[in-house]
């Protein structure tokens, strides 16, 4: 057994083996892999193994259909099958929001030129004889869709691995993992120890158990999961080919051909919870005792579409363990608090995407960057609120609605509150509807109803349209009050707090007191990683502010810089509380709660002070996200209450009021401005976005080499806004939300980043990435799935030379 390895690998299901395949295409080949028992062991295993390409998620359908169109050619490299079927999948649609997903899958499908389209009832008739099509609104067909064998495509991963020399070590539980000072491991096994520069976490059932051994909690719990196979069907017997998998997710259950039966598989409502204390060491190949009462309701409606199921008899019954994150989705990327420790946890799909996590694992080891935007996967999503309560809950929800589609703007209420802010209470009173942002409970809108949850249940526009449109208009007529206290903030003190600051951010720090400045924060790929608000308060202090979501995911840059001794850099998120009161009116409205004069003489655009707004000490920012007349307030938590009720007695004076997040939303869209997340991505260049101007090259900076060398390219596509043609909008009764494809004479040019109905210009907005258009030009934009005519706008449509920002 090696002693030295530029990477471990703990855990032989199909995703570790994957890493490590992955790792020796790019080179490395002093790799390990270590397995507690036999590879497969856990819950690769019995796995269903279903694969298909499209997903919500853009970049997820992109490692999904590397994940299929791997298969196949790892089989000739390595001679190991794969087990790989491919008859296609049918998708049914027994609703109208199930039929504008499978419309929208299918524009995106033709965007990256994958086979999927709808078919009609006697194409679907002919490709999937056994089924009822009766109530099906809209069928498509992905002719990939199809299943593998989980053992043979893990086999054939670590068959590739080992042929570029990498070493896999069965029966050999880890004991330990040991950070050194130098950021590297020691691993440990009964075997031996292994010094590595990097420990890969893809241990599955034993995700938790194996990241506690260096100290890390991860939100993961595993449940049962069962599914069946029937004996011999006499029709499928018949046949000589293979049935499509059916993916009838209204009824809440999978079914395939298994053999010459089907696979039938639900996520019930009555679900099981499984070892919540920690998977047991001990357990391999083990399955749980049958219980397909549980699975009847989700059987039934299978029988109703499959009649056959019905009459057949059932062979076998799998009823195994899986293992869940919070949302479903993997807890991917490098751990920040740690130096080199790299998670792959909680994978449901992981047939489908065990190639693309290979792949980008290997990426993100290697270079430092995946080469896609994978924050809908990284483990910095979650935070220390996370915890063992919120997990079981949101797991709970996410099992027992499996196959729900997950709508734009939709907030789950599972596991909530997990944080909240000392005015939670008062704004919940005032008919707050919340969402959740990094664990923190936050206004979307004020609705008529107390404690309300948002009510979000399709893809066209919700009952909460008007309320946040009565919003966005008081906000541009008066003025609007809106929390911001979601947003991370950050004090950085000391004698090198500008030079450190300067070493981080590529546009240079504010130089006297009271300025701040706009800067984005570079990634490796010379992408955005983050866009900040830096305001210098004193000398040697300053006073930052960035996406409250990527807070735990921006401290793997702040960690890349080193901090200078006599410098401090904390995190004031949890201390402090924020406002934005913008609008026309917000300098009247604030100056009835002042006597530091407001007007812009003395307090002019992108300056602050530290003022007294209603008996409250604040630090004033005169910016806005709104991009209207405006100021950000910051205060002690324990001021929030007083501060708040202080505004909205002064707003209502002024004819204004709460305003939530949604309202924002259409407000900075209207403004052209862009938001973490959407339009700024590791993904984007500076001059891809606008912000070329603020990477300043001159100075040495995280990441200056790699913007440097981007930044002398041509940008490969435009952010540009769209307005989208009212009579249609109108008609369909939705606006873009964002990853809809753009086309222009029915070739894809772009995608949807925001979308949003202006409600101060009257128009259905959308901000998008494009190339090869010019401004006036027609394109368009695939709302619902349909095209819907668009016009490339000149200049965003709300106070385009920005007059009202600086009034």
């Amino acid at each position: 057994m090696r002693t030295h390895a530029q990477a471990v690998i703990i855990g032989g299901g199909v995703i570790g083996c994957s890493i490590l395949y992955h790792l020796t295409k790019l080179g490395w080949t002093d790799v390990v892999l270590l397995e507690r028992d036999e590879l497969t062991s856990g819950s690769t295993w019995h796995a269903a193994a279903n694969i298909h390409g499209l997903h919500d998620n853009n970049n997820i359908t992109r490692i999904q259909n590397y994940t299929m169109d791997l298969y196949n050619a790892l089989e000739a490299e390595t001679g190991q099958s794969c087990g790989v079927f491919q008859p296609g999948s049918l998708y049914l649609a027994q609703t109208e929001a199930r039929e504008h997903q499978l419309r929208l899958q299918a524009a995106k499908a033709k965007y990256y030129g994958l086979p999927f389209c709808e078919v009609d009832r006697a194409e679907a008739e002919a490709l999937h004889p056994l089924v009822n099509y009766d109530g099906i609104r809209c069928i498509m067909f992905e002719e990939n869709g199809g299943n593998v064998d989980p053992s043979g495509v893990t086999n054939a991963y670590a068959a590739g691995a080992r042929q570029n020399g990498a070493e896999i070590i069965r029966f050999c539980p880890v004991t330990g993992t040991e950070q050194q000072a130098d950021g590297s491991w020691i691993v440990r096994t009964e075997k031996g120890d292994i010094a590595t520069q990097w420990i890969v976490n893809a241990a599955g059932l034993w995700g938790r158990e194996v990241a506690a051994l260096a100290g890390i909690t991860l939100p993961l719990q595993p449940t049962e999961h069962q599914y069946f196979v029937t004996e011999t069907i006499a029709e499928i017997a018949g046949l000589d080919r293979r049935l499509p998998s059916v993916a009838d997710r209204d009824g809440e259950y999978y079914l395939r051909q298994e053999g010459k039966g089907l696979l039938v598989g639900a996520y019930e409502k009555d679900l099981r919870f499984w070892a919540e204390e920690g998977t047991p060491q001990g357990f391999g190949h083990e399955l749980f005792a049958d219980d397909l009462e549980r699975i009847e309701d989700n059987m039934l409606r299978a029988i109703d579409r499959v009649p056959a199921v019905g009459t057949a008899g059932i062979k076998r019954v799998i009823n195994g363990p899986m293992i869940w994150s919070p949302d479903s989705n993997v807890l991917f990327g490098p751990v920040p608090e740690l130096q080199n420790y790299f998670c792959c946890n909680g994978i449901i799909p992981g047939f489908s995407q065990s190639g693309g996590m290979g792949l980008l694992a290997a990426d993100w080891i290697v270079t430092g960057e995946s080469r896609y935007d994978m924050f809908a996967w990284d483990v910095a999503r979650f935070g220390d609120w996370a915890d063992k309560a919120f997990t079981k809950a949101r797991v709970g929800d996410q099992y027992a609605n499996r196959f729900k589609i997950h709508f734009p703007n939709e907030e789950r209420s599972a596991g909530r509150p997990a944080r909240v802010r000392p005015i939670y209470d008062t704004q919940r009173e005032m008919g707050a509807v919340f969402g959740l942002n990094y664990g923190w409970e936050h206004p979307l809108y004020y609705g008529d109803e107390i404690g309300a949850e948002d009510q979000t249940h399709g893809f066209t526009r919700q009952p909460w349209w008007d309320v946040v449109g009565r919003e966005a208009k008081m906000l541009r007529e008066h003025a609007g009050i809106i929390d911001i206290s979601n947003f991370a903030k950050y004090l950085c003190k000391g004698a090198g707090a500008e030079d450190w600051l300067n070493a981080v951010f590529a546009n240079t720090m504010p130089k006297e007191v009271g300025r701040s400045c706009l800067t984005p924060l570079i990634g490796t790929r010379g992408g955005i990683a983050g866009d900040f608000t830096v305001t210098r308060l004193a000398e040697d202090e300053f006073w930052i502010i960035g996406s409250g979501m990527a807070e735990r995911y921006h401290q793997r840059f702040f960690r890349a810089v080193p901090l200078p001794e006599d410098t401090t850099f904390e995190s004031r998120t949890e201390a402090m509380c924020g406002f934005n009161v913008a609008g026309p009116k917000s300098r009247a409205l604030l100056q009835r709660l002042t006597n530091t004069s407001l007007a812009t003489p003395g307090f002019p655009f992108m300056r602050s002070k530290w003022i007294e707004l209603g008996g409250v000490c604040c630090l004033a920012l005169r910016v806005s996200f709104t991009g209207d007349l405006g100021w950000e307030l910051h205060c002690d938590a324990a001021d929030q209450p007083a501060l708040f009720a202080a505004l909205i007695a002064a707003g209502a004076e002024e004819g204004s009021g709460p305003v939530g997040s949604r309202a924002l939303m259409s407000l900075r869209v209207e403004k052209g401005y862009g938001s973490w997340g959407r339009e700024y991505s590791p993904e984007y260049w500076p001059q891809e976005v606008g912000l070329a101007r603020l990477c300043k090259t001159d100075k040495r900076f995280l990441n200056r080499d790699a913007v440097t060398e981007t930044m002398a390219k041509p940008a490969r596509e435009e952010l540009v806004l769209l307005a989208l043609d009212a009579g249609q909008t109108d008609a369909s009764n939705a606006d873009a939300s964002g990853g809809e494809p753009v086309f222009k004479d029915g070739v894809g040019i772009g995608r949807v980043t925001s979308g949003a109905f202006g409600y101060s210009v009257g128009m259905s907005l959308a901000l998008a990435f494009v190339k090869g258009v010019r401004v006036g030009e027609v394109v368009d934009v695939m709302v619902l799935g349909q095209p819907h005519k668009a016009t490339v706008l000149p200049e965003p449509p709300f106070d385009p030379k920005g007059l009202r920002l600086r009034a």
